[in-house]
C-alpha cells in the first residue's frame, strides 16, 4: 500500500514506550503498520494480468481483512478501512483506520510518489524511514524499516479484474521472520 500520510494521522512515537516494553506488542504493531500490503497470490484466469498501478488501485475506498501471525502467539484478526486520493502533484495519499483483535483502533497515513518505470518512494506514519516500492507486472513490492530494528516487506498481487489485491507481509528482526500478515484488500463502490 502506498504512502505517506504522516501529516494527517497521529504519530507513532507516542506509542513507543509501550512498544519497547513489550516485544511481542512491538512486532504486532509493526505488522499492523504494514497491514495493507501482502497476501497469497491471486490466480489470474484470464491470462492477462493487469499492471499494478498503486495510485489507481488505492484511489477511493478499500476494505482489508486479514490474519496476523506473530511467532509464539495465536493468530489475530485484522480489519483495515482505507480511503485514498491522488493530489494535484501526483502523490498518493492513503488514510487508514486499523482494527486489530484485542487492541484499540488506530489511524495511519501513507504518502507515495510515483517515480516512473514502476518505482515508488514515500512515507508511512509507522515507518522509521522511507518506504520504497517496485512493480513487476501485477505485483507491487513495498519495503520499509520500523523502530526496534524490524524490516517489513510486503507484496500485493492484483487480481485479473483489478478490484482485489492479496497482501502478503513479512516482518523480520535480525533476518528472522517474527510475524506475517495475509490480507485480502477489496475496492469498494
Amino acid at each position: 500500500m502506498p504512502f505517506d500520510h504522516t501529516a494527517l494521522l497521529p504519530k507513532a512515537p507516542a506509542m513507543m514506550p509501550f512498544l519497547t516494553s513489550r516485544p511481542a506488542v512491538a512486532i504486532a504493531f509493526a505488522v499492523l503498520v504494514s497491514a495493507c500490503a501482502g497476501a497469497p497470490p491471486v490466480a489470474n484466469t484470464s491470462g492477462a494480468a493487469p499492471r499494478f498501478v498503486a495510485e489507481r488501485f488505492f484511489a477511493g475506498r478499500l476494505d482489508g481483512v486479514g490474519t496476523l501471525k506473530i511467532v509464539l502467539h495465536a493468530p489475530i484478526t485484522t480489519h483495515v478501512i482505507s480511503i485514498g486520493r491522488v493530489d494535484a502533484d501526483g502523490i498518493l495519499l492513503l488514510d487508514q483506520h486499523i482494527e486489530q483483535q484485542g487492541k484499540p483502533a488506530r489511524d495511519r497515513q501513507w504518502r507515495i510518489r510515483p517515480l516512473g518505470n514502476g518505482r515508488y518512494k514515500g512515507t508511512l506514519t509507522d515507518a522509521s524511514g522511507p518506504v520504497t516500492g517496485e512493480v513487476e507486472g501485477n505485483r507491487l513490492h513495498l519495503g520499509f524499516s520500523m523502530k526496534g530494528g524490524m524490516r517489513v516487506d510486503q507484496w500485493l498481487r492484483l487480481s485479473s479484474d483489478g478490484q482485489v489485491a492479496q497482501n502478503h507481509l513479512i516482518v523480520r528482526k535480525l533476518g528472522v521472520t517474527v510475524a506475517t500478515l495475509e490480507e485480502t484488500i477489496r475496492k469498494l463502490p
